[in-house]
């Protein structure tokens, strides 16, 4: 039984450094047009005031990496991604730009990334809002965590820090997890397709755009079939951490899951998960092991559709 989670933070606004994450900038007249031929979102008609969350895969349609991307200038795009696979991704990227007119190159340290939590504001996620003395300076909204409300910064080196109460990295990264959306960083590289982390239910696929690398089998797996694993969330004793598998009690010799995200405070951890959708109508999910910590099933913050 998927029952509610229980309210995480009594926070009411805050910032934090977030050192796990990294800049790609492509830069240069065809930056859109080349990010647009390698990801799975529109990019040719990102505008200035909204961001785009995109998955770049494998020709066999596995998420190398999840990003998220704005218009810094007019040719120019910054991509927001997990630093521990940057470097595999910038590389890889590099490979296909050929005769583009695009340069790309790793900007972590121009744009410090923020995670900011606060009231919500009007507006839905992906809104960008730019700064008034300098509009390199973004502030993004993320997928809400229940009625906590979270964004992402990023301004210049030089831009002080947020006027904000400081928020501990622990506390930011549970409200991630609870908000649904699942980061693939170097742990899970290569294991998922979009579908099976629910990209396309935050807005991170788009269905009508051109070829990407592992279109094919991303858009097959949205109009021929019905998925057989789906990313859910779960609370458990302990600690957890992203590329752990899951195990089924009524099919212990296989794994039944993978471990996408996790965060852990006080003694206990939330995960987002990619699971098996049939090991959750019987029996229970245990962590690493069929005898491992148990998986308390909790509700998603938005509703898991099938693809049609």
């Amino acid at each position: 039984m998927i029952i509610a989670a229980m309210n995480t933070s009594t926070i009411k606004q805050g910032a934090v450094r977030l050192n796990e994450l990294g800049l790609i900038r492509a830069q240069g007249e065809d930056a859109a047009k080349f990010l647009h031929s390698q990801l799975t979102q529109d990019f040719a008609l990102l505008g200035l005031d909204t961001a785009r969350l995109a998955g770049f895969c494998s020709a066999k349609g596995r998420l190398l990496a999840t990003l998220i991307g704005w218009k810094a200038a007019e040719h120019e795009i910054l991509l927001a991604l997990p630093a521990d696979v940057l470097p595999a991704i910038l590389k890889r990227l590099s490979m296909f730009v050929l005769r583009a007119k695009c340069k790309l190159s790793d900007a972590t340290a121009d744009w410090p990334l923020w995670g900011l939590i606060g009231d919500p504001a009007p507006g839905e996620r992906w809104q960008l809002v730019r700064d008034a003395d300098d509009a390199t300076a973004v502030t993004i909204r993320l997928p809400d965590a229940g009625a906590q409300a979270r964004y992402l910064r990023a301004q210049p080196a030089t831009t002080a820090a947020p006027a904000l109460p400081a928020l501990a990295p622990a506390d930011w990264q549970w409200l991630a997890v609870e908000s649904g959306l699942a980061w693939v960083g170097a742990a899970t590289s290569e294991q998922f397709v979009p579908q099976m982390l629910n990209l396309e239910l935050l807005g991170g696929v788009n269905f009508q755009k051109g070829c990407y690398p592992g279109q094919e089998i991303v858009a097959r797996s949205q109009y021929r079939g019905t998925l057989k694993r789906r990313t859910f969330l779960y609370e458990l004793d302990g600690g957890a951490l992203p590329g752990q598998e899951i195990f089924h009690s009524e099919d212990p010799g296989q794994p039944a899951g993978l471990v996408a995200n996790a965060a852990s405070r006080d003694g206990r951890s939330l995960l987002l998960a990619e699971t098996k959708i049939a090991a959750l109508a019987s029996g229970s999910l245990h962590l690493g092991a069929p005898d491992g910590p148990l998986l308390q099933p909790r509700a998603l913050p938005y509703a898991l559709t099938e693809p049609q």
